[in-house]
């Protein structure tokens, strides 16, 4: 089984969204994806640029190196390729899942999934 991930931040209705977005990434590039990527879903009513340098503190990575990428928008183009190919594929919320080339709408739920 293979599992991608993809961006996919909705901008208009979290403003957060993006700095989030990008703190995954920064996170992925660290090697340390999964365990913020659960952290900001945890936290996702406290995504201020304060509580996401927090988040990155709390998984051993650099806040300092978080916001010097935040202001740089390294991640920017790779966040905005995902977000571009997810309207091409259809998605219009989060999560979407793609089972098999083909768009999933039954459960969430992880056993549903597992027998799709």
């Amino acid at each position: 089984m293979l599992f991608v991930y993809r961006n996919f931040p909705l901008r208009e209705v979290h403003p957060h969204a993006e700095h989030a977005a990008e703190t995954a990434e920064f996170a992925a590039a660290h090697g340390n994806f999964w365990e913020t990527h659960d952290l900001l879903y945890e936290n996702q009513e406290n995504l201020e640029d304060e509580s996401l340098f927090g988040l990155a503190a709390a998984v051993g990575l650099s806040p300092n190196e978080l916001r010097r990428s935040l202001e740089a928008g390294m991640y920017r183009d790779r966040i905005d390729n995902d977000f571009r190919g997810g309207v091409r594929s259809g998605v219009n919320g989060t999560p979407t899942f793609f089972l098999n080339g083909l768009r999933y709408d039954g459960s969430y739920d992880f056993d549903r999934l597992l027998e799709q």
